[in-house]
């Protein structure tokens, strides 16, 4: 009987989370489609590098869900084939965040620097931002990769494997240096966040006029901090689930799928929040290709945004 509704709880809790992912990735691609689809949004620097933040979500999503599913079913995949996983899921793992603080940086610009704002928030500028964020993304990645490939056996390659980031790790002090990598990687960002929030807040106070702009960033930088916190917190659930797995098998299933719903998958659907539902303009474009033009009483605004671009 326990093994039955063990089982049926199992099965349960893979479609829920499919549903979810199902859910999250359908409103990811309804946004980046609203984004490819107007002029303003593709030459904007506040919007490429929101759309890059969604389209590295969503793939994020799914190898993260790959990662889950075999997981969940203890199924066992080649290890070259793991290696590639992980170091996709390594490298986006990195790539979010620091797309989060250069639009951060982005927000500071734009209410403290007004005036260079448009020097600097350029189409081109934006281009280079998201080459640096994917180099310094790939230091520590291509680091981890290749410590593992010089110190694992090479009888360890022909083996299949249940497929985690923990297996790159052979020796302790492997997983130091990654934990040193990505301490100071989260410690710069931090204070690049908080230095922003300050300074957005000290010309709140000064503003005499556009209050709701400033006060508008100031509640963006303050998401993307909570962001940033739910994704170093998701650095620390693999060590707390390594030590649950040692003791109870049907509790560590229940804790994977509570950390992978709350620091995994709710950080990515709060870009869609941030920006997707709360900037006015991409609201409205998006609200009328959800509904696929359908909803007439949308559609002169969309011409009235259109004229204005």
């Amino acid at each position: 009987m326990n093994a039955i509704y063990s089982q049926n709880f199992f099965i349960t809790l893979i479609f829920t989370v499919q549903f979810l992912m199902g859910i999250f990735l359908y409103v990811n691609s309804l946004l980046i489609f609203t984004f490819f689809k107007k002029e303003v949004f593709r030459t904007s620097h506040r919007y490429i590098l929101f759309s890059h933040t969604l389209i590295c979500d969503s793939m994020f999503l799914v190898i993260s869900n790959i990662f889950f599913t075999l997981d969940m079913t203890q199924m066992p995949i080649p290890l070259f084939l793991c290696i590639i996983l992980c170091g996709f899921v390594l490298n986006l793992h990195i790539t979010t965040p620091l797309t989060l603080t250069a639009m951060s940086v982005e927000r500071y610009v734009a209410i403290c620097m007004p005036l260079r704002h448009a020097e600097l928030a350029t189409f081109q500028k934006a281009g280079l931002c998201i080459l640096i964020i994917h180099a310094l993304s790939s230091i520590p990645t291509l680091t981890f990769l290749f410590m593992f490939l010089a110190t694992a056996p090479l009888n360890f390659y022909a083996k299949y494997l249940m497929c985690n980031a923990e297996l790159l790790v052979v020796y302790k002090w492997q997983g130091e240096v990654r934990s040193i990598f990505y301490l100071v990687y989260f410690i710069v960002m931090t204070v690049t966040i908080v230095f922003t929030y300050v300074n957005i807040v000290q010309a709140a106070k000064k503003a005499s006029a556009d209050k709701k702009s400033t006060s508008k960033a100031r509640k963006t930088v303050v998401l993307h901090a909570f962001q940033l916190f739910l994704s170093l917190i998701q650095m620390l659930c693999p060590f707390l689930e390594l030590a649950v797995l040692e003791i109870d098998v049907n509790l560590y299933i229940s804790i994977r799928t509570f950390d992978y719903t709350v620091f995994v998958l709710a950080p990515r659907c709060l870009s869609p929040l941030i920006y997707g539902l709360r900037d006015e303009h991409f609201y409205l474009v998006l609200k009328y290709y959800a509904l696929w033009g359908l909803n007439k009483k949308i559609s002169p605004v969309i011409v009235v945004c259109r004229s204005k671009t």
